[in-house]
């Protein structure tokens, strides 16, 4: 990060404004053009609070690690934040299928810490959905860099089929809904779709504390790992610095 960006004003007066800092351009992740990205980081020095990634969730942006960050690429915008209105969602009827599916499983809040275990689930996941990607062959330092962090109270959730662990939700709490960080899972029990259980349950869990909405991070439309999202309606899109309830044509 080297490059300033313009302040983001997150309140009434000049003295709640926070630098942000861009990337140089680098390869994009997503797509296996030639195409360069640029993220932009909010100042890591900044402190942070609860009330603060609510509102910066609100305009676009994702927590990883410590780091709150969006996209900012000038010659693309195919990066679009998303979030689920957990109180207009009505679950499909494959939706239905695969909540029923999953009742036998068991789901434990932990300690957002490194386990072993999770760390082994997840190095799995990585290995059969991931690979050959930067994530793959992650040290136990990498995977907590990525995952936890000093100031967010992320939640680790655990699912268990009896005592064997099958996925892990990490979830961070804002005031007006709940951020889905991450989520790895057993890929030996396709039958279970598991990747799209968890989002069923986050949502269910974000409707019992009455909270409006789960932030799915980004959608991409022409991005096959990415486009999964937009089957969880009603969906609200966020560009052209406002949400808008359909996507960008």
């Amino acid at each position: 990060m080297s490059t300033l960006h313009q302040p983001l004003n997150v309140g009434l007066s000049a003295k709640n404004k926070i630098d942000l800092y861009a990337t140089p351009p680098h390869a994009c992740s997503y797509f296996a053009d030639e195409r360069q990205a640029i993220t932009v980081y909010l100042d890591p020095y900044y402190p942070k609070s609860v009330h603060l990634y609510t509102f910066l969730s609100q305009k676009g942006f994702r927590r990883s690690g410590d780091f709150l960050y969006r996209p900012d690429c000038p010659q693309c915008q195919a990066c679009v934040s998303v979030r689920v209105d957990v109180k207009r969602f009505q679950p499909r009827r494959n939706q239905r299928r695969i909540w029923h599916k999953n009742q036998d499983l068991t789901v434990t809040l932990c300690k957002a810490e490194f386990q072993r275990e999770q760390f082994n689930l997840y190095q799995k996941y990585i290995k059969t959905r991931h690979h050959g990607s930067s994530m793959d062959n992650s040290t136990p330092r990498e995977y907590q860099d990525f995952l936890c962090s000093q100031w967010s109270k992320g939640w680790f959730f655990e699912f268990r089929l009896q005592q064997h662990l099958l996925a892990v939700a990490v979830i961070d709490p804002l005031n007006n809904g709940l951020s889905a960080i991450y989520t790895f899972f057993d890929p030996d029990y396709p039958q279970r779709s598991l990747g799209s259980y968890v989002i069923l349950w986050q949502i269910n869990e974000a409707k019992r504390l009455n909270l409006s909405w789960v932030y799915l991070g980004y959608w991409i439309k022409n991005c096959k790992k990415m486009n999964y999202k937009h089957h969880y309606q009603p969906l609200e899109y966020f560009y052209q610095q406002r949400w808008h309830s359909a996507p960008p044509v």
